[in-house]
């Protein structure tokens, strides 16, 4: 497959052009022409670089790429040595941040509604970004948060009261704890995302609707994995998905 096609392909199939986003989407690094074998993460640090280097990869794909709008735009120390390894090795990087949250079917969001069985109603309307939806059955914030640990492998936080009863859940993956409060005003019983901030422990106290920060990292495997298994399926390259150990 063609690096245009693919980045075509890919920008279409994630609708990027409808999100202002804190990072450019799409390619960010550009390799070599032809794409043959694709490396997906969840993060391109440089053991995933190194990995790609490693199976001889045309095209890494992450969901956090680089070129944050943060970011000191000098290429200077980790930054350099990140970019100089896939400029040797002429390897393309395809970063898709909020598109890869947001996509109803292969996205973050939705990928961990389908672990862990949550159905899904709508986005929440003041942040579209955050999903409300039902658990197979109503239970308590302390058996969702068991059920999470047991999915994620990971043990989550869990602030707020342990007992109540869930019948709406609202979620999303990642740093989305400032979404808590849209999540509460659309009648969620129960919110999960990847973190929490100080602010939001006293929020989940005082509202009464319990918060879960499962991990950032860990709520965000999902969809890129899911977009690796898609891009084998549906296009002519062999996409593999690898968890590079994050405990955040």
């Amino acid at each position: 497959m063609q690096r245009t096609e693919l980045q075509s392909y890919l920008d279409t199939l994630l609708d990027c052009g409808r999100f202002h986003d804190y990072c450019p989407n799409g390619l960010q690094v550009e390799g070599r022409n032809e794409i043959r074998r694709a490396v997906c993460g969840v993060t391109a640090s440089q053991d995933l670089l190194e990995y790609a280097v490693e199976v001889g990869a045309d095209a890494i794909i992450v969901h956090h790429g680089w070129f944050w709008r943060s970011d000191d735009l000098r290429v200077t120390g980790i930054r350099r040595k990140r970019l100089a390894l896939l400029l040797a090795n002429d390897i393309n990087l395809f970063g898709y941040h909020l598109p890869l949250d947001a996509h109803p079917e292969l996205g973050n969001n939705a990928q961990l509604a389908r672990l862990m069985g949550w159905h899904i109603e709508a986005p929440v309307a003041s942040q579209p970004l955050v999903l409300l939806g039902r658990p197979d059955h109503p239970e308590t914030a302390g058996e969702v948060a068991r059920l999470v640990a047991a999915r994620l492998a990971r043990e989550p936080l869990l602030v707020g009261d342990v007992s109540r009863r869930v019948e709406r859940i609202a979620w999303c993956t990642g740093g989305a704890q400032d979404y808590f409060e849209q999540a509460i005003t659309a009648g969620a019983d129960l919110y999960v995302s990847g973190e929490i901030s100080e602010k939001t422990v006293h929020l989940a106290r005082e509202s009464g609707v319990p918060y879960i920060a499962a991990g950032h990292h860990a709520t965000e495997r999902y969809g890129i994995r899911a977009l690796a298994a898609y891009l084998t399926l549906h296009c002519n390259i062999e996409a593999t998905f690898v968890d590079i150990d994050n405990p955040v």
